[in-house]
């Protein structure tokens, strides 16, 4: 497998522009998109919607594939919900992952993945996975980017606005 690097990105506090100057100073030319809903709510982050985000990347020049099977499944997200209202923070002042989320996540879905085609989509460029989260402490994507750094050497940067 060739050198492969990977970073990882959300949607809230960036703007398109900021977005898509990071994804330039980093080389990425490849995104992976890891949201089970593609878009986002508020005008504030329009452009972070699939279609949208799509087309701004194709002029950028950056590939887009979205990764349906890496998102968390609705049931698992409600249980990282539950915990944000007993700390009493917002999905987006949340700083990180509930314990029972992490463990669930883990076994029900990156343990299932094909994780294999994805460090191959990975090899040899610069690509990055994209969620919704500021932080990735706060987002199943740290979770991933764990995974590939551990089991295929993949060196990983956490991009933050």
């Amino acid at each position: 497998m060739h050198e492969s690097s990977l970073t990882t990105i959300g949607v809230y506090g960036w703007t398109l522009e900021t977005f898509l100057d990071a994804r330039r100073r980093a080389g990425v030319t490849r995104l992976l998109d890891v949201r089970q809903r593609r878009g986002v709510r508020g005008p504030e982050y329009a452009w972070a919607n699939s279609k949208r985000l799509q087309a701004a990347l194709a002029e950028a020049g950056i590939e887009y594939r979205h990764h349906p099977e890496l998102a968390p499944t609705t049931e698992l997200r409600h249980v990282q919900y539950r915990e944000d209202d007993r700390l009493g923070v917002g999905k987006r002042s949340r700083t990180e992952l509930a314990p029972e989320y992490r463990h669930r996540y883990t076994a029900e879905i990156l343990d299932v993945a094909d994780l294999d085609s994805v460090a191959e989509e990975v090899a040899g460029t610069t690509a990055t996975l994209l969620c919704v989260e500021r932080d990735p402490e706060a987002c199943h994507r740290s979770l991933i980017a764990e995974r590939l750094e551990a089991e295929y050497g993949v060196k990983v940067t956490h991009l933050r606005p």
